[in-house]
């Protein structure tokens, strides 16, 4: 039988709200640093909840600046764009004319949304002096219509974008799977690269909800925390009193490639993307099964195609949104997945800090597990005071953990039912 071929992770980038680049994130997870406060990007005062984890003070890098394709991108492109600009520099190669082909782009990208002053030109020419809506406003020949504003807000907007400032040329796809979207990129990227279609990948995730539209929707659905008075506690996965997430924004890139190619260029390799399992739950909208059965599959799956055992996972980065039920239901996973094993493996979710980036956050927590590979380093699960009789499992608490981590595992746990997991393998732990 025919070995699969190993793909190496040899680039990262980010943009968070505990940090702008990879370095300054890393560094703040490390130290269980929040980057939750009080909404600033727009007025949240007459909403219920009033808090989330923005990028903040974000510039563009000047070589990114003045790209020409600029006028078609979103909050969340421009986060895309500094994410994998950093990836590539730090990966030490990028799409040339002559590869260009052979360079695939796989990302996870949120939902259509309308950006706060797309909707603030609307309440200027559409309302009333009461504030009722007054639909004839978009008639009026002086309303400032922006005509690539409906394309900047398609799914694979950002797709094109990135394809077209980098130049790539090979495969190319945006996933839109909520919560899953950045960890079923990355899965699809490895497919993509063992069947041979490309010999580089760059694949992600990033996203921003964090808009009236979005904030609205998810308070209507009542899954954030309004704990607005102390918002670096807000977001605590896996304690007792946690009730609701708290919405980020973001980008994570990674840059994959053959892992002989990139040993012979002398690349840096942070670990081996080893392994990616999917499933989809379809119990409810917004809940996980309470018995674990769509993330058991997703685990399972993620481990048979690495070719390891439960017994060699040190480390799970978790979704762990701080919702009653999806904690609940990822540890009743991790715990028929694992068994005995359990006690074992390290557990942290590091949207204690960050906040839910959405379809950003599997991307930016794939980076954060090859990071903890990197540094043999599990990031801290933040806040957590009260313990759940239903969550335990080994929660790494009150200060990250140093530790050895042969492969680690993450997971995204999408609205809607779709569930991801992805394994990183150690570097030492690749057999040639």
């Amino acid at each position: 039988m025919k070995s699969k071929r190993r793909i190496a992770i040899t680039g990262l980038g980010m943009v968070t709200p505990v940090g702008n680049d990879t370095a300054s994130a890393w560094a703040n997870l490390r130290a269980g640093k929040s980057g939750v406060d009080e909404i600033r990007y727009f007025d949240a005062s007459t909403f219920p909840v009033r808090i989330g984890a923005e990028v903040k003070n974000f510039e563009l890098p000047s070589v990114l600046a003045k790209g020409k394709h600029l006028k078609f991108a979103s909050r969340s492109h421009r986060f895309a764009l500094a994410a994998a600009e950093e990836a590539l520099n730090d990966a030490g190669i990028r799409p040339q004319r002559e590869n260009a082909e052979r360079w695939g782009l796989s990302v996870g990208a949120g939902m259509m949304a309308v950006s706060f002053p797309e909707l603030e030109v609307v309440r200027q020419h559409c309302t009333d002096a009461d504030g009722n809506f007054q639909p004839d406003g978009f008639l009026n020949p002086n309303f400032p219509t922006d005509p690539v504003s409906f394309c900047r807000t398609q799914t694979n907007a950002g797709l094109g974008l990135l394809a077209q400032h980098f130049g790539m040329r090979g495969y190319a796809t945006a996933v839109h799977t909520a919560c899953a979207s950045g960890g079923q990129a990355l899965g699809t990227a490895l497919k993509v690269m063992r069947r041979g279609t490309v010999d580089f990948m760059l694949a992600g995730g990033f996203d921003s909800m964090l808009n009236p539209l979005g904030l609205a929707s998810f308070c209507l659905l009542g899954a954030l925390s309004t704990d607005n008075d102390t918002p670096e506690k807000a977001s605590r996965p896996f304690d007792a009193t946690r009730n609701g997430f708290v919405l980020g924004e973001g980008a994570g890139f990674l840059v994959l490639e053959d892992w002989e190619a990139a040993e012979k260029r002398g690349a840096k390799i942070y670990a081996e993307l080893a392994g990616d399992g999917n499933s989809l739950s379809s119990y409810r909208i917004t809940d996980s099964p309470p018995d674990g059965d769509g993330p058991i599959q997703a685990m399972e799956q993620a481990l048979a195609d690495a070719g390891i055992t439960a017994e060699e996972v040190d480390y799970l980065n978790a979704h762990g949104t701080s919702t009653q039920m999806n904690d609940r239901s990822e540890c009743a996973a991790l715990h028929a997945v694992m068994g005995a094993h359990t006690e074992r493996v390290a557990v942290s979710s590091t949207k204690s800090c960050m906040g839910h980036l959405i379809a950003g956050a599997g991307a930016v927590e794939a980076g954060v597990c090859v990071l903890a590979i990197r540094d043999g380093l599990a990031p801290v699960n933040a806040n957590h005071q009260t313990p759940d009789p239903e969550c335990d499992v080994s929660l790494v608490k009150g200060e990250s953990r140093p530790m050895k981590i042969r492969a680690a595992l993450s997971n995204s746990l999408g609205f809607g039912g779709s569930n991801s997991s992805l394994i990183f393998r150690h570097p030492d732990e690749v057999n040639p």
